[in-house]
């Protein structure tokens, strides 16, 4: 039959709404979404923080954000995560458990890597590593894509997702306010007494003069060690009922069912209407994912203390974001993801301009609350919809390819645009350049309302 998520057949009450966030499912994926989401920051937000400190310049920083872009690419060997088969581990945890597992322990070597790492030494080291926890990061997005589609029928999409998310915001907290705790206790001896000291001595100090490597070695594997919470949730859980496939009889056959199907089934779907979702899935995150690469060089070079920014994330950021994803799960089962998804557009446009005023105020730990807590709840509300929007896009039968390729097609252009956050900073200042990603945000209310008159969408288990 054909759905559209925004006219549900019956629409739950708020009570039914609320507990299904208490089902096994939705607890599995609050778990593995903290799995999913702990890298993404070690590799992009943190490591910026941490080459910062270390002195490295901010155009450097920006570029070496294009590691990102692994995340981008993911849709390319999305189809072989999709149908090929691990030998021996598919046997014993099934297709979707076995390529999770096989991805986590790429991160934590990849973890483990960077822990051992020393920017200041060797900066080529240091990215590799970053390079392999990013592609096996990705790797593990495109089966646990999957594995959360084929858990739950569609009317329960928006509650994993608000579940996934909330475990990923949580994972980002942690790698994001929990790493900079970690390695502010672990420092040798405090660089100065307290924050104003901090301020003074940072002020006057070279760059990188008070970076120790050590205290972010400490960091990371204790970042490594954290991604045992995916591994023992994917040892424990269930595999998915697998979906039935016809076997293919030739390799031309192979290659036409596990690489060009699961694209042209996305076409044959919504033909002229595609380009149009396309667009909006290429920008919908684009104002917060160029901003972010920035925003730890910012903390820096505005005199914030590892220990302020960590407390401020810790805190605040976690009760935000928790808000956020309930927020936006529970509304987006209630009135619809579009009405949702365009809310969550503008309050992530918004959330910049806050930035670009506290550019401009000057290092203020009560106005870095506000900010930080402002920009959670906007990334919660908006990524949950978005992620149950995409989630409504797939077909079940290729699940694990065509949510790689929309999640692919969300990165792409930000993470490149990224790139060059660095060398703006370096020609037009802090405010300015957030105040550019806000107005980033303006094409995206313009997708997010065409987009809405579009047809209904059409369900993947036609």
């Amino acid at each position: 039959m054909t759905a559209s998520i925004d006219t549900p057949a019956s629409r739950p009450s708020w009570r039914e709404a609320m507990l299904v966030y208490l089902e096994p499912a939705s607890l599995r994926m609050l778990a593995l979404g903290f799995a999913a989401g702990l890298p993404l920051l070690l590799v992009l937000g943190t490591l910026s923080f941490r080459l910062r400190e270390a002195g490295i310049d901010r155009a450097t920083i920006g570029f070496l954000s294009w590691v990102g872009l692994a995340y981008g690419f993911k849709w390319v060997w999305a189809p072989l995560v999709d149908r090929v088969p691990i030998p021996l581990l598919t046997r014993w945890l099934g297709r979707r458990r076995s390529w999770l597992l096989l991805s986590q322990v790429g991160i934590m070597g990849g973890l483990v890597a960077m822990a051992l790492g020393n920017p200041q030494q060797g900066l080529f080291a240091v990215t590799v590593a970053a390079l392999v926890v990013a592609f096996s990061s990705a790797t593990q997005d495109i089966a646990l894509d999957a594995f959360r589609i084929e858990s739950a029928v569609a009317e329960k999409q928006a509650a994993l997702a608000a579940t996934y998310q909330t475990g990923y915001r949580l994972a980002m907290i942690w790698a994001g306010a929990g790493v900079l705790w970690l390695a502010a206790g672990a420092e040798t001896a405090p660089a100065v007494p307290a924050a104003t000291a901090a301020a003074t001595a940072a002020a006057s100090a070279p760059v990188g003069a008070l970076y120790q490597n050590n205290a972010w070695m400490t960091a990371y594997l204790v970042m490594a060690a954290s991604m045992l919470v995916g591994v023992l949730t994917v040892l424990l859980s269930p595999e998915p009922v697998p979906i039935a496939h016809t076997q293919p009889r030739t390799p031309g056959e192979w290659l036409k069912q596990t690489l060009i199907e699961p694209f042209a089934d996305f076409f044959r779907r919504y033909r002229w209407q595609a380009a149009l979702i396309l667009s909006l899935i290429a920008v919908y995150r684009i104002s917060d994912i160029v901003m972010g690469i920035m925003a730890n060089p910012f903390y820096v070079d505005m005199l914030y203390t590892k220990a302020e920014v960590a407390a401020v994330t810790k805190i605040y950021g976690v009760i935000m974001t928790l808000v956020g994803a309930w927020i936006g799960g529970v509304l987006s089962m209630r009135f619809g993801v579009m009405r949702i998804l365009m809310a969550g557009a503008v309050m992530s446009a918004v959330s910049n301009l806050l930035f670009a005023w506290l550019a401009g105020h000057g290092h203020d730990v009560n106005a870095l609350i506000l900010v930080v807590s402002a920009d959670n709840l906007a990334g919660g509300i908006a990524s949950a919809a978005f992620i149950a929007y995409l989630s409504s896009l797939t077909n079940i039968q290729y699940s694990a390819t065509q949510y790689a390729l929309f999640s692919s097609l969300m990165l792409l252009l930000p993470k490149f645009v990224a790139g060059w956050s660095g060398a703006f900073v370096d020609q037009f200042g802090y405010a300015t350049f957030f105040t550019s990603t806000a107005l980033l945000g303006v094409p995206v209310l313009v997708l997010v309302w065409l987009a809405g008159r579009m047809m209904p969408v059409k369900s993947g288990t036609d």
